[in-house]
């Protein structure tokens, strides 16, 4: 499993758990991705693998843009309820 990883130019770290079920995030990791004392995180099981993610701040912000490619659905209920408003009057 470490093979791919290193394939990918991702380099595996070990980190060890103390008694109380601490994990240090390598302060190369906390700069990277902007963890400071007080962030939250997110420990998702992905059946046999643990994934720390951090939490968004501002998910509704972050996720903007997200799909992009498509129709926007956004504008499409938009004009449904112009349409809407148009039939009832």
């Amino acid at each position: 499993m470490c093979y791919t990883f290193y394939q990918k130019g991702i380099t595996p770290m070990t980190l060890t758990i103390s008694e109380k079920g601490w994990v240090v995030i390598p302060a190369e990791l906390r700069k990277k991705y902007a963890l400071v004392p007080g962030s939250e995180v997110t420990l998702v099981d992905y059946g046999g693998v643990l994934a720390i993610i951090p939490a968004m701040k501002n998910p509704v912000k972050q996720a903007a843009g997200m799909l992009k490619g498509g129709a926007s659905l956004t504008k499409a209920l938009l004009e449904e309820h112009r349409k809407e408003r148009e039939r009832g009057r």
